[in-house]
C-alpha cells in the first residue's frame, strides 16, 4: 500500500490547513457581506455536459469515470472506447453552476449572485503552483445583463484579496467584441479571429515582432497585419483610437465599466485596458478580466461574462458574469514564505484521567474567546509547556482547583 497522496494531489498539515482555512474564510466572509450566497454543486458531472461545454483547452484534461457494472461490461464488448465513460470531474465550477441555474432558476432571485468555493480536477502535468486537485473561489451573477455586474464583481474580489493581505495589484479588462471588431476592421476574414487572437496573446511573450512574424506565418494578410501591428504598438490605446478601429459601442461600455471601477478604487488598486487579454475559456461572451500581482507571479484572478453557456441547458438565454480567485497560487506564496494565521488563540487545558468531565465542561467556557484542546497532563509539566509551544499553542490552563493560566512562548515575555 502506497502511503503518499496520488500524483498531483497533496495532503495538508494541521499548520497549512489553519493558514487555508483562514484564507477561505475571509474571502468567503467578504463574498457575504457584499450579498453573495453559498451553493455547493457535486464534483461529479455528465460527461455529455462536461464535453459540450466549450471548455477551450480544458476539455483535453477531464478525469472520466467508467460506467460501473453490466454496463460497463456491454460497453467494452461494444469496442467503442467513447461509450466506456458516463461521467467525469468537473474541471471548474462554472459549468456546474450553468446546470446548478438551469434546474433551481424558479427557486432563485434574479439577479441571483452566488459563491462557490470547492474542489476542482483536472488531468494537467504535476508541477509547483499546477495540481490536479486545487480549490477555486468563486462569485458570479447570473441573470442580469447590466454591466453594473462586472463592475461590482471586479470591486468585491479587489476586496477579498486586500481582506487577505494582497495590497498591490492591478485588474487587467478587455471585452470579446473589441478585440474581434478590431481585427475585422483590419481586414481578418470572420474565420481567422480566433487564430488571431491566440497570436495576440502571446505579446507579452514574444513581442510586436513575435506576433507581426506568426501572423504573416499564418499566411494571413500582410495589409491586415500591418495595420493591426499600428494598433498593438501604441503605448496606450485609448477610446477614440478603438472608434477608429470599429469598435465603438463595446468600447465605450467597456471603458465606462473601467471608469466606475475605478472611481470605487480610489486609488488603491489600478484598472487598466488591454487589448491582448484572451481569456482561454470559449464559453466568454463579453468583458473579462484578470487580477495580474507581480508579488505573487502573476495572475491570482480572472473571469468575464459567459452569457450563452447556460442556455445550452435550458434553452433560454441567461446573462451571466463570473470572477474567481486562484486560491492555490496564493496560498503556495504565502505557505513559502510561513506566514502565520492571524486567527484564534490556541489553548490546552491539561487534566487528570479522574476529571476529564469537569474539564471538558470548564473548556466550554473558553471557546467563545479560543481554540481549546484537552490535553491529558503528564508527570513533568514544565517539559510537556514546552512541547505546547512547539505545537503551536500559546496558553494552557492546568486545571485543578487554581486553573493556572500559563502563558507560552513570547506572549510570556
Amino acid at each position: 500500500m502506497r502511503a503518499l497522496p496520488v500524483e498531483g494531489m497533496k495532503d495538508y498539515l494541521p499548520k497549512e490547513m489553519a493558514l487555508r482555512d483562514e484564507l477561505i474564510n475571509k474571502i468567503v466572509k467578504t463574498y457575504k457581506e457584499n450579498g453573495f450566497r453559498r451553493i455547493s454543486t457535486p464534483a461529479v458531472e455528465s460527461i455529455e455536459n462536461l464535453d459540450n461545454s466549450d471548455g477551450g483547452e480544458n476539455l483535453k484534461l477531464i478525469y472520466r469515470i467508467a460506467k460501473r457494472g453490466e454496463k460497463l461490461d456491454k460497453a467494452v464488448a461494444s469496442g467503442d472506447p467513447a461509450n466506456l465513460c458516463d461521467l467525469g470531474l468537473r474541471y471548474d465550477l462554472t459549468l456546474p453552476l450553468a446546470r446548478y441555474y438551469t434546474a433551481h432558476a424558479n427557486d432563485l432571485p434574479t439577479p441571483f449572485k452566488c459563491i462557490q468555493v470547492d474542489r476542482v480536477y483536472r488531468a494537467e502535468r504535476p508541477q509547483k503552483g499546477r495540481m490536479r486537485e486545487f480549490i477555486q473561489c468563486d462569485i458570479d451573477i447570473l441573470g442580469s445583463e447590466s454591466t453594473n455586474n462586472e463592475v461590482e464583481l471586479m470591486s468585491v474580489t479587489a476586496e477579498a484579496l486586500q481582506n487577505i493581505g494582497i495590497k498591490s495589484f492591478r485588474i487587467i479588462v478587455n471585452h470579446r467584441a473589441v478585440i474581434r471588431a478590431v481585427i475585422l476592421h483590419c481586414g481578418f476574414s470572420e474565420e481567422q479571429v480566433n487564430s488571431v487572437c491566440i497570436t495576440i496573446d502571446k505579446l507579452d511573450k514574444i513581442g510586436t515582432d513575435g506576433v507581426k512574424e506568426e501572423l504573416l506565418g499564418k499566411e494571413f494578410s500582410a495589409d491586415a497585419t500591418e495595420k493591426l501591428m499600428t494598433l498593438l504598438g501604441s503605448k496606450e490605446i485609448t477610446l477614440a483610437q478603438l472608434e477608429e478601429y470599429g469598435a465603438g459601442e463595446p468600447a465605450k461600455e467597456l471603458f465606462n465599466v473601467i471608469e466606475q471601477a475605478k472611481k470605487i478604487a480610489d486609488g488603491a488598486y489600478d484598472i487598466v485596458f488591454d487589448i491582448t487579454l484572451v481569456r482561454g475559456q470559449g464559453y466568454y461572451t463579453g468583458t473579462v478580466f484578470e487580477v495580474s500581482c507581480d508579488e505573487f507571479g502573476g495572475t491570482v484572478a480572472g473571469g468575464g461574462r459567459y452569457d450563452g453557456l447556460i442556455g445550452r441547458f435550458s434553452g433560454k438565454d441567461v446573462p451571466a458574469v463570473g470572477f474567481s480567485i486562484g486560491f492555490e497560487r496564493i496560498f503556495s506564496v504565502l505557505s513559502d514564505r510561513g506566514t502565520v494565521t492571524d486567527g484564534r488563540k490556541r489553548v490546552a487545558v491539561l487534566y487528570n484521567e479522574e476529571n476529564f468531565a469537569d474539564a471538558y465542561t470548564y473548556a466550554k467556557t473558553l471557546h467563545d474567546e479560543y481554540d481549546v484542546n484537552l490535553v491529558i497532563a503528564k508527570k513533568k509539566i514544565g517539559k510537556q509547556f514546552g512541547q505546547l509551544e512547539q505545537q503551536g499553542y500559546e496558553a494552557a490552563v492546568v486545571f485543578d482547583n487554581d486553573k493556572e493560566w500559563k502563558e507560552l512562548g513570547k506572549k510570556a515575555e
